[in-house]
């Protein structure tokens, strides 16, 4: 039974306590067309269903055993990236936003989890032609960093501006050869976030430099993504073992490393953040 109030949806951080969240077992995954650096890399290997499968459930039982309800999209040959599902949609406040996803081979996703919205009686607000995806989009409080790139151009940023009068938005330009901004930076709590050093234009750099004090992750790591790492709430992150690196630095701040292989994943270019998108994260004041 879930612990979640009926059709509410909250989520105002990165960090807060992670009680819903949605993802998609990778079923159908395969690296059909080439759409980021790292399936150029892994495009002869290929991608193992079992393995794959196996992974994702490991993490789908980890974040179960740690008090978190995970909601199961169907996934459809159609669709092989359809793991990733922090793309198709994201929470900001007490909103649901949905807009068009940029590559074609994903395009049409954001219908599976209109159709999960629709069928549960949650509402959600339809980003009407703008191209942004949720791996772009990283909130701490009343300020949302909204990456430009391959996937999220600044156009539909200026809309959801338009849209977020309560909020400071701020566009953050980064190196075109990284996929989102996720890959590159992630907030881990109000003062602490991960960040791959000098593909962020220094002006946006020195911003997040004021605000934050930032872990550097090295790019033998960021290959590995290391910065897309997912908080669950009361300083406990899931991350690869294989980011050694990463997990000492994190457990020498006093955080809880729950270390979850699913390197098979990863080869499609996406980690945890990329394969989940909350819809709830229960926040310090809340009852």
């Amino acid at each position: 039974m879930s612990s979640i109030p009926q059709n509410v949806t909250s989520c105002f951080s990165e960090y807060d306590e992670l009680k819903q969240v949605i993802l998609c077992p990778p079923e159908f995954m395969t690296i059909r067309d080439v759409i980021n650096e790292t399936q150029k890399h892994f495009k002869h290997e290929g991608i193992h269903i079992e393995t794959a499968l196996k992974q994702h459930n490991d993490f789908v039982e980890t974040l179960q055993a740690q008090g978190v309800e995970t909601i199961l999209l169907p996934a459809h040959s159609k669709y092989p990236e359809q793991v990733f599902t922090r793309d198709i949609g994201f929470t900001i406040g007490n909103v649901i936003y949905v807009a068009d996803m940029a590559a074609p081979i994903r395009q049409g996703e954001e219908g599976e989890l209109k159709n999960w919205l629709e069928r549960n009686s949650i509402s959600y607000f339809k980003l009407l032609e703008d191209v942004i995806e949720g791996g772009d989009v990283i909130i701490d409080g009343n300020t949302v960093y909204i990456g430009i790139s391959n996937r999220t151009n600044e156009d539909a940023i200026r809309h959801l501006q338009s849209l977020l009068v309560e909020h400071e938005v701020i566009p953050i330009p980064f190196t075109a050869t990284y996929l989102h901004l996720d890959c590159v930076f992630n907030i881990i709590s109000p003062t602490e976030a991960l960040i791959f050093p000098g593909v962020i234009r220094k002006e946006e750099a020195d911003l997040l430099a004021s605000r934050y004090d930032l872990i550097e992750v090295t790019e033998e790591e960021q290959f590995t993504l290391g910065t897309n790492v997912l908080s669950i709430g009361n300083k406990k992150i899931i991350s690869l073992p294989v980011n050694k690196g990463v997990n000492k630095q994190l457990r020498d701040r006093g955080y809880e490393v729950i270390e979850v292989d699913i390197t098979e994943i990863i080869k499609s270019g996406g980690s945890f953040r990329c394969c989940t998108l909350p819809i709830f994260r229960k926040r310090p004041d809340m009852d």
